[in-house]
C-alpha cells in the first residue's frame, strides 16, 4: 500500500468512524497539506474548506506558535490544541514533525473523538516517518 493510500484509510476512519467528525487533514510542519479526508474533488473551497492551503498553511502556524508558546512557559510538549467556534470544533494534534487536524460539529461529543485521535495519531506518525 502507499503511504497516500495509508494515511488515506486512517483519516477516513476518523471520519467514518466518530459522530460528527466533518474532515481530518494532515499538515506539515511547513504547513502543507500531507493528506486529506474527505479528499478535495472540487476547485471551490467552500465545499471542504479543511483541504485548501490556506487553511492547512493556518492551522499549522496556530499549532507551531502554542508549541513555542508552551515552550516558553515551560509546560511541557503541545499534546492538543482545540480551537472551538460557534458552528464546531477544530482538534490539533501534534504527529512527529505534522500534525493531524480534526473538524468536528458543534453538537458533537468531543470525548470519543479525542480517544480516536490519541489512538490514530501513532499510527499516522510511523506511516510519515518511513
Amino acid at each position: 500500500m502507499y503511504r497516500s493510500e495509508a494515511l488515506g484509510e486512517i483519516l477516513r476512519s476518523l471520519k467514518e468512524g466518530q459522530r460528527g467528525v466533518q474532515a481530518a487533514v494532515v499538515l506539515s510542519v511547513e504547513g502543507l497539506l500531507v493528506e486529506a479526508y474527505p479528499p478535495d474533488a472540487s476547485a471551490d473551497s467552500h465545499i471542504n474548506p479543511t483541504s485548501s492551503p490556506q487553511v492547512a498553511a493556518m492551522a499549522s502556524v496556530m499549532a507551531g506558535l502554542s508549541r513555542r508558546t508552551l515552550d516558553r512557559l515551560a509546560q511541557g510538549a503541545l499534546q492538543r490544541l482545540l480551537v472551538q467556534g460557534e458552528e464546531g470544533v477544530l482538534l490539533i494534534y501534534p504527529c512527529g514533525r505534522n500534525f493531524l487536524a480534526v473538524l468536528v460539529d458543534r453538537d458533537a461529543r468531543l470525548a470519543p473523538v479525542i480517544t480516536a485521535m490519541n489512538a490514530k495519531t501513532p499510527e499516522l506518525q510511523a506511516i510519515l516517518e518511513r
